[in-house]
Order: C-alpha cells, then structure tokens, then sequence
C-alpha cells in the first residue's frame, strides 16, 4: 500500500458559480491506476465525487479525464503522487463527468447501399489504423480549432475518412467533411497524441480527406494559389528581396576543428522572408563546428500542398530535393523549419538522415554563451513537438542563454494551411497564445520555425525571436565582455 496526495476539480453546475479545488489523502495499492483513486476517494471519504467509467479495461472510453493537464484514460493512468485531476475540455456536468452526448451524435453511421458490397481485404487494411476508435473524446478535448470555430472535431472527422474507405456506405462523405469544417483543422498533431488508441487522424483522415476533396473541386482558393506558385517557382510564398539560398556560398566552414558535415534544407520561409533569423543560425553552426553544405537547387518540400490535399506535384518535389542531396553524397540533412523537418521526416522516403538543427546543436553540444538577463518564454512548433518529438532539445539550449518561463503547448494557428485559408480563425488562435504570453511576464517570445515566429509576432507586443538569434545574442555578449 502506499499513500498519495490527489487533488480533484469539483463543480456541480446546479449549485457552484466557479469549480474549486479539493485535495484529498488516500490510501492505494502500488500499481494503482487514476481509477482506483477516485474509487478510493468515492468509497472512504467523499461519496459525492462524480465521475464516470465502465469496462475499467481501457476500451470503452468512459473513464477519460485530465490528470496534470494531459488527457488519459483514468483506468489505465498510473496514480503518482501530487497528481492533479480535471474533467476533459468539455462542458461539464459534474465533476468530473463531462457532457459526451452532443459531440457523440455528430459521429456519422453507415448508410447502406442498397446492393450489399462486402469490403475487401485492401478495404479493410485500409480501415484499420482508423477502427479503433473508442470515443472517449480526448482528442477533441485539446483540439484548437474547436475551441474557436464550427469544426466537427478529429473524432467525427475520423469516422468521415472511414466510411469514405467502406465500400458499404452510400453517404458523401467528402462534401460533408468540407461542410463540417474539414479545412479548419490545423494539423497541430494535438489529437492523435493524446488518443489512447493512437490513431494518426491528421495524416490518416484529414490529409487523406483533402485530398479526396481536393479531386472533387473542394480546395480552397486561397490553396489553389499556392500550389500554382509551387509549382511555377518551386517556392509557396513570393520573392520580395534577395533570398538566403542567394547570401551564402554553397559551403560554410566552422571556426576551429569540425564536429560534423550537414546539407541545410533551408525551407521557403527562410529563404524568401525570414532571412536574417537563418543568417543567425549560420553564425551559431560556425561557431560550434558544423560544416554547413548549401545545395542551391533545393525546392519546396511540399508540407503546404500535403496538408491542404493537393498532391499532384508532391512526387516531383520529393525526387528534385532528394537527388540535390544524394549527388552531394550528403548523409544528413538539417532543418531549421518544423514544418520541413516533419514533412522530410515523414512524409519522404530518404536515403539521408533528417535532424532538426536544435537536435542536432544538443547532440554535439555548444560553447557556453553569456547568460543574458532576460526572461523568456518557448512556444512549441506542433511540428516539432508534436511531428518529430523535439521538446527537451531546445530547451535545454534556452536556458543556456536567458531565463526560462514555461506556458502550455497549444497551437498559434499558422499551420495546416489556415493562416492562408482561414485568416479569421488563425488570427482567434493567435489571440490566445498571446494572451498565454503575456500571463509569463516574459520579456521576449522564443520559438524554432518560421511560420510561428511571423504569425506570433503579429499578435504580441513582446519581440518573437528565433533561438538560434537569441544564442547569437549571447555570443555576442561574451565576445563584447571578452574584448572590453
């Protein structure tokens, strides 16, 4: 047996104005699970906690709740002490019961045919990876865009792409999914990795279902105009000054012995509008031993196309970038765009390694900077979390330069192609991660990919920096100081 400190979230809408935190001392066995805490706290000390669960076994869904702001099933969450529990970012009933009916009748049924078509095995292979669902609605309970527009949500979006793979079903899916807000998803990745089941919505339906609906006319205009870019000029935003791929030569050497070779995918963002901020990451590389290969024929590497469905012109994209590495013999490539580095890493076939440059900086470790005396906050690329598992990494690089001061991990709202299709409900999102922004106090903005540095700084008063400027800040200081 052991002993845990537990605080539960308590609200009944029928008697409190504002939910209150009770914390609660109870006796489990080693192993125990959430559930077995909220029995224990249900059975011997306070039968009036509500809460909600069945099978106990992690398929029915029932028991879903927020244990220190993550979604979880409570029946399989082992209890840790000083653990904090929260009903899921849905309108709540009591405590931790939440109100499941609205979201579960959007979940469309089968229409059948009226000749039964019984699925094949390719049918069914390719339904699987979106079968499991069990609706325990976690993952619509950290989905940005339901919070600030009409958008179905993952779960009922899932089903749309299954029954679009049913050979059973009679139903449009493709128009009902444009109609339910297919195009309003973000593609933050937040939903897949709260599901206990993973299931990969955004790559597996979303994508999958713009796709669909960009072959029936469905694609935004806005999109259109980006894929006519691409594909006239290789890049998704316009020149408007001399680009990166034009300011360097096609190798920089390090200052002193080199640690490591790398080809730089540079990304349209960098290369056309965000110059300097790659300029900076070229000074930190130097500084730190990597020699940096710049092949001048790399192109865009699809991630706009891919997410908004318009996959015509990806096979082209992927073979021009892959053979400008490989006829260099490069191994590794780098990337300083979350959205690239995700998309090379998951979305091509590569016969080189990817790594996002705060991985790689982490690996071969930096020369210490001055500790400059600012407080900063670190907003979360969805594409680098969340796409390609790079959290610690840069953190472990802030806070070698200035003080670190957390927020939540949520989406800013550039990404999945709705800055450009859907610039009401970039510019919601963008409103709440400025204001999560100014609750740290924090002097400057730090972040790790082009399209979150643009779009947060147009909804902050605080400077929005990319990590790599501010550790040349530092440099710079200490070579100030070293001089002086």
């Amino acid at each position: 047996m052991k002993e845990l400190t537990v605080t539960v979230r308590r609200f009944d809408p029928e008697t409190d104005k504002e939910p209150r935190y009770v914390t609660y001392r109870v006796k489990v066995n080693d192993g125990a699970r959430v559930l077995n805490v909220l029995h224990a706290i249900h059975d011997s000390i306070d039968p009036t906690l509500s809460y909600r669960y069945s099978c106990a076994s992690g398929q029915c869904g029932s028991c879903a709740v927020r244990v220190n702001g993550e979604p979880v099933l409570a029946c399989m969450e082992e209890a840790k002490d000083n653990m904090k529990v929260e009903p899921l970012n849905l309108d709540v009933k009591k405590d931790l019961v939440t109100d499941l009916i609205p979201r579960l009748e959007q979940i469309a049924s089968l229409i059948p045919k009226k000749d039964a078509v019984m699925p094949k095995k390719a049918d069914i292979d390719a339904m699987k990876p979106l079968k499991d669902c069990i609706e325990c609605l976690c993952c619509v309970s950290v989905c940005p865009a339901v919070d600030v527009t009409k958008f179905i949500g993952p779960t009922a979006m899932r089903q749309q792409m299954r029954l679009v793979l049913d050979p059973r079903d009679s139903g449009d899916r493709i128009s009902d999914a444009v109609r339910d807000g297919l195009f309003t998803c973000t593609t933050c990745q937040a939903c897949w990795r709260v599901c206990p089941k993973e299931i990969q919505t955004p790559a597996k339906a979303i994508e999958k279902l713009r796709a669909h609906a960009n072959r029936r006319g469905f694609t935004l205009p806005r999109h259109k105009e980006v894929a006519a870019m691409v594909q006239e000029t290789g890049r998704s935003i316009p020149r408007t000054s001399e680009s990166f791929l034009e300011k360097v030569p096609g190798v920089i050497e390090p200052v002193g012995p080199v640690k490591a070779t790398v080809g730089l995918f540079i990304g349209c963002v960098y290369n056309l509008r965000q110059q300097q901020s790659a300029l900076d990451a070229m000074e930190v590389l130097k500084r730190n031993g990597i020699r940096v290969i710049i092949p001048k024929e790399q192109v865009c590497c699809g991630s706009p196309l891919i997410r908004t469905g318009q996959l015509t012109y990806i096979d082209e994209l992927k073979r021009r970038n892959i053979e400008t590495f490989t006829s260099r013999k490069i191994d590794t490539v780098l990337t300083m765009c979350a959205g690239c580095g995700s998309t090379l890493k998951h979305d091509y076939e590569t016969p080189f390694t990817v790594i996002d440059i705060n991985e790689l900086l982490t690996k071969y470790g930096i020369e210490a900077p001055v500790k400059l005396p600012i407080k900063a906050t670190y907003h979360d690329p969805c594409h680098l979390m969340r796409g390609q598992g790079v959290k610690d990494e840069p953190r472990q690089l802030i806070r070698q330069v200035v003080e670190l001061v957390e927020m939540p991990a949520i989406c800013c709202g550039s990404g999945g192609g709705v800055r450009s299709g859907n610039p009401d409900e970039a510019a919601a999102l963008g409103k709440k991660r400025g204001e999560e922004i100014r609750k740290t106090g924090a002097e400057i903005v730090i972040t790790s990919c082009p399209f979150c540095e643009f779009h947060i700084a147009g909804n902050t008063d605080k400077p929005v920096k990319n990590i790599m400027t501010v550790l040349l800040e530092g440099y710079r200081e200490k070579d100030k100081k070293a001089k002086n």
